[in-house]
């Protein structure tokens, strides 16, 4: 292919001529992270020094629920092995490759065994922070974890990657400041979605269980066992007799605690036999692991025999509302009694004298569609957050090879 005049082709790519392709090692330094002495551990109290572990890393920063901290009388024997907020820290071993800063409130914490630290750094922070999250540098990473049984990055390995760079720090800076502007949309849209969640559930406390009535309704509810109010559709068909091409959903297929569904299948020939489902039953999966995943039937299919077919009683509920009852935090309580060692499943003689509250349909109407609404709102902002996290790789995989520039002057 003909290379479009100004650029050249490099071992990171095609790259503009006046780019450079430098090994980490020549514009900072990898330094690694240390173990608590022998018979040491960890604790929950705060003290002057938190302790970094890679189960706090995430992408681009650090999740700051579960911090823990070395006891004073450890942090003299690891106390060289620090990691600041000007550095970036990247897991080498277990999961490798989660890259990203340390928040100031972490500035100077002691850093895992596991990870490792580039200091020093002589480019611009944020450009190869970004550069290490691209697919290109993750693709390299994850060619790592086919060696050995305990797969590690090695100092040298990370100090070898190479990183196309802009000669002039203004470019790297804007690039750098382009990407960080995406990512600052997306957490917001984060903290949007998980506000909301917070709101439906509240929602839901209030109103599923008469606590708040929507104007214009008053009156009793009636107290009813679960199993008065649905069913387990008993119904079985084996995929082979019924020509294999049934509309199948699979617990893999339902995305957990948002009642979407992610895809399906077709039966083919399997030998298993599967659960039949009809528009307007509501599924739930049985096994205690994945009591999250429900969905309300929008067309008739088969599912596995390990997600429960509910049919709503509709001379009592309606599907909308039972769907929204079983995603109650008392209803995923009831249902995580469960009998079994492997794969423990829910049990039906408990789950079908859960006790609940109806009110009469035409309030169960009118409460189903207040929540429907809310999820609609949810699945809405979650798809924003979604696409711009897509176009973001798309504008990493632009301002990150050149492919697009950026209209800045050197200083």
């Amino acid at each position: 292919m003909e290379l479009k005049p100004g650029y050249k082709q490099t071992e990171v790519g095609v790259i503009p001529e006046e780019w450079e392709v430098k090994a980490i090692a020549e514009f900072a330094e990898v330094k690694g992270g240390k173990r608590l002495p022998l018979g040491k551990s960890l604790t929950d109290k705060p003290t002057p020094h938190p302790y970094l572990r890679v189960t706090d890393m995430r992408f681009g920063g650090v999740a700051l629920d579960d911090i823990k901290y070395v006891p004073e009388d450890v942090f003299p024997a690891i106390k060289n092995y620090r990691i600041s907020s000007a550095d970036i820290f990247i897991s080498v071993a277990g999961t490798l490759g989660i890259v990203g800063k340390v928040p100031p409130e972490l500035d100077g914490a002691n850093l895992t065994e596991n990870a490792d630290k580039i200091a020093n750094i002589s480019c611009d922070r944020d450009f190869l922070l970004y550069d290490l999250m691209s697919h290109r540098i993750q693709r390299i990473i994850e060619a790592e974890k086919t060696v050995g049984a305990q797969p590690k990055l090695a100092l040298a390995r990370i100090g070898a990657f190479r990183i196309g760079l802009p000669k002039d720090l203004p470019e790297q800076r804007a690039i750098a400041g382009v990407l960080s502007d995406v990512d600052a949309l997306i957490g917001a849209l984060d903290q949007l979605i998980a506000r909301k969640r917070d709101l439906k559930q509240a929602a839901m406390q209030q109103l599923l269980t008469g606590q708040s009535r929507l104007p214009g309704f008053s009156g009793e509810w009636e107290v009813k066992r679960f199993g008065d109010a649905a069913t387990p559709r008993k119904d079985r068909v084996d995929p082979r007799r019924a020509g294999g091409q049934e509309f199948c959903v699979e617990l893999e297929h339902i995305e957990p605690a948002t009642g979407q569904l992610l895809g399906s299948t077709a039966t083919g020939g399997e030998s298993s036999l599967k659960s039949v489902f009809r528009e307007g039953d509501v599924l739930f999966g049985k096994l205690r692991a994945y009591l999250r995943k429900y969905w309300l039937a929008d067309c008739s299919g088969v599912c596995s025999t390990e997600i429960w077919v509910f049919v709503p009683n509709k001379r009592r509920v309606t599907a909308a509302y039972l769907f929204q009852l079983i995603k109650m935090d008392q209803f995923i309580e009831a249902a995580s009694t469960a009998y079994g060692t492997h794969m423990p499943r829910s049990d039906w003689t408990v789950v079908k004298n859960y006790e609940l509250r109806l009110p009469p349909l035409p309030e169960q109407t009118a409460i189903a569609t207040v929540l429907s609404d809310m999820d609609c709102e949810i699945a809405a902002l979650e798809q924003r957050r979604n696409k711009t996290r897509d176009l973001k790789q798309g504008m990493m995989q632009e301002l990150l090879t050149g492919r697009t520039r950026l209209g800045v002057r050197s200083s």
